[in-house]
């Protein structure tokens, strides 16, 4: 763990203990291992640590489900004891396979389906822990995260909600708009970037990227994604582009105005790797476009990039482009619910983060900076440093 010299001669503000929401028990189980292994190296430095009560422990996830009656109808339920303890729950609002009965017929679970489980098992600890964070990696409405003429604003209204209940820390990953931290001013509101770990996961499958302003070049797929490619062409010493959306004001269809064009900003791509970062894929029909307009120009290949892979209209189109040569590899994070049929896919890769999200956990349960943490750039720089060796 890179920042475990930070942990060895600090305390925790209580045990840790970890709950996992119905639908992402693999994320958590992973997450439980590293901090279980992060731990016996703080003990092996610093043998004081392990007289500290539930300090060392083999499992810090705590059994809870959320059953339901025939009726649809749900309750949460913690199966052990969470007095004084720093609990951190873990949701997935994007896990769609799991399933729940209701009259009989069977229903997917929801984002409001899953949003309503987290709440629940809040209301079972019943005020009882000494410390209720939340990790969503996938912020819960982050979409419906301003208002437009007569709209609700779901995200705002969310965050104010888990306040309210009780929740200190609400943490997430790649937020749609980090501003909703404003929603809850006296919180605590972290927003991460998986940047290091997209880099890491592009370099060990194509050892042969060349990190170079001859070579490479970032995109931004469109206006929003601006800062993230910014960062990324920064820290690598490359150039950037970016797309904006000409849209169709005058209608709206599947809750949006319909693109009518992606129109380019920036230099040529001839010859040049293309990385294209955003925050999701959701049907994927904008980025693929990119991807095409970007071999139009004569970009050499395309690599698509981004935090969470919803891919809600299926597979197809991303074989069919992937086969055209349009796309070369996507690479998504395993922060939510991935599809057995999109990792057995040649073009996709995973970018694993359940190490990083322990190191998150366990470096807010000593009440230390998360800056050593979140600082992508020191860990990018060491990573190209190893390269060029």
């Amino acid at each position: 763990m890179a920042n475990t010299k930070y942990l060895i001669d600090s305390m925790p503000v209580a045990p840790l203990k970890i709950i996992a929401l119905p639908g992402c028990e693999k994320l958590a189980q992973e997450v439980n291992d590293y901090i279980v292994t992060f731990r016996k190296e703080i003990v092996a430095q610093n043998p004081e640590k392990a007289k500290i009560y539930g300090y060392l422990e083999d499992n810090y996830l705590l059994e809870a489900e959320c059953p339901r009656f025939g009726s649809g109808e749900a309750k949460g339920i913690i199966r052990e004891s969470v007095r004084g303890v720093d609990l951190y729950l873990i949701v997935d609002v994007c896990n769609y396979s799991i399933t729940y009965k209701q009259f009989g017929f069977t229903n997917h679970m929801s984002p409001d389906d899953h949003y309503q489980n987290l709440k629940r098992i809040i209301a079972a600890v019943n005020g009882k822990a000494h410390r209720i964070n939340v990790i969503m990696p996938f912020l819960y409405e982050s979409r419906q995260h301003k208002r437009t003429g007569r709209e609700s604003l779901d995200c705002a209204m969310a965050l104010q909600e888990l306040a309210a209940m009780g929740v200190s820390n609400i943490m997430t990953f790649d937020a749609h708009d980090p501003r909703m931290t404003n929603a809850i001013p006296l919180k605590g509101f972290d927003n991460f970037f998986p940047t290091y770990q997209f880099l890491k996961s592009l370099l060990q499958s194509e050892p042969d990227l060349k990190i170079d302003n001859d070579h490479l070049m970032i995109i931004s797929p469109d206006e929003g994604a601006m800062s993230r490619a910014v960062y990324f062409s920064n820290v690598l010493g490359v150039d950037m582009g970016m797309f904006y959306k000409r849209r169709d004001y005058s209608k709206i269809v599947n809750g949006k105005n319909p693109i009518v064009a992606h129109e380019f900003l920036g230099d040529s791509v001839e010859g040049k790797d293309c990385i294209v970062i955003d925050d999701m894929i959701s049907s994927g029909g904008s980025m693929l476009d990119v991807a095409t307009k970007l071999r139009e120009r004569g970009a050499r290949r395309v690599f698509v990039c981004c935090t969470f892979g919803l891919f809600t209209d299926g597979l197809d189109k991303f074989d069919e482009y992937y086969e055209k040569g349009m796309i070369h590899r996507v690479i998504t994070t395993n922060l939510i619910y991935q599809t057995p049929e999109l990792l057995a896919r040649p073009w996709y890769q995973t970018a694993q983060l359940e190490k990083y999200t322990a190191s998150i956990i366990d470096t807010l349960n000593h009440d230390v900076s998360i800056y050593k943490v979140r600082d992508n750039t020191h860990k990018i720089n060491k990573l190209l440093h190893r390269g060029a060796e």
